[in-house]
């Protein structure tokens, strides 16, 4: 039987320590912990790693911890718009949704997209469209409001700045969330969900729907998921470049991730991180910046629940 493991983030960057109590530390790891074990336990039972990485993110969509989901930030309307991508490795099949609102969890709407609609990315008024044929429930504002994203966007209202959940303000919380995972097949998937940037404007897209960018999976290679400053990781094609990388170079999962976020990424000014698995269970979970909310369970017994370096 094969290997079979998941990895999950929610999210990278300034997670300065002095920030972090202990109590907030110990929520940050049960919610990941929760999400981890929800995930194995799929594979566990001979789930699929399709299966496993969406009922992993949903646990972190549900959590108001994360900027996915219901802890998604404000955008410059006071609205919320929510981005999610899913992609199977056996397959090449993927769906992506963005500038959703009122969805419980993106990534459902996502996987829906892969496997009820004959395309693979939807966004706006049409994939709320589709979320409505389907018969999806829209959430009221009230469910994703939360006091302290509210107050991050009141001190950057009706300016021009934006700001990367992750980045600059030391406020303890971070991050779009994801999920890989290799199955007792030896087949392997991804799953990305965000909340976006606080006050962002005029229909702004990360790179968290983006198939390549954000978030990749082919049994050929490796699965990815990636979180950090958008606008980098699209230009540096990230979760496409570790893939291209194995494939062509021959590198191993853990040298090829390095390579692309402690250099390439780097090298455009980017910060952020990644998880990777490939089809033998082996995972990578590498970041340049002072933390990444990140947890990893293997069926080789190792485990870990993480922040910082």
């Amino acid at each position: 039987m094969n290997t079979f493991s998941i990895a999950i983030h929610g999210g990278a960057g300034t997670l300065v320590k002095g920030m972090m109590t202990p109590e907030l530390e110990a929520k940050y790891k049960a919610a990941l912990q929760l999400a981890l074990d929800a995930g194995y336990k799929v594979l566990e039972n001979h789930g699929t790693a399709t299966e496993a990485v969406e009922k992993a993110v949903v646990v972190l969509e549900d959590s108001p911890l994360f900027n996915a989901g219901k802890g998604s930030v404000f955008t410059a309307t006071e609205s919320h718009e929510m981005d999610a991508s899913i992609m199977d490795g056996k397959t090449l099949n993927a769906g992506a949704v963005s500038l959703i609102t009122g969805i419980k969890n993106p990534v459902r709407l996502a996987r829906d997209v892969m496997e009820k609609s004959e395309h693979v990315f939807l966004a706006g008024a049409g994939a709320m469209q589709f979320a409505k044929e389907l018969d999806y429930k829209l959430e009221d504002a009230s469910y994703f409001y939360d006091e302290l994203r509210h107050n991050q966007w009141l001190e950057i209202k009706d300016t021009d700045s934006f700001q990367l959940d992750h980045a600059k303000k030391k406020d303890s919380k971070f991050g779009t969330v994801g999920a890989v995972a290799c199955d007792k097949d030896g087949n392997i998937a991804a799953a990305t969900s965000t909340g976006g940037m606080t006050n962002k404007k005029w229909g702004r897209v990360g790179d968290s729907p983006m198939v390549g960018a954000g978030n990749y999976a082919n049994n050929k290679t490796c699965a990815i998921s990636c979180t950090g400053s958008g606008e980098f990781f699209i230009r540096g094609v990230v979760a496409y470049d570790v893939a291209c990388l194995i494939e062509h170079k021959e590198m191993s999962l853990e040298a090829a991730a390095n390579e692309v976020i402690n250099k390439r990424i780097l090298e455009i000014k980017g910060d952020g991180g990644l998880i990777a698995v490939d089809t033998k269970g082996n995972i990578a979970m590498p970041f340049n910046t002072e933390g990444m909310y990140r947890a990893s369970k293997s069926s080789t017994g190792t485990e870990e629940v993480s922040i910082y370096k």
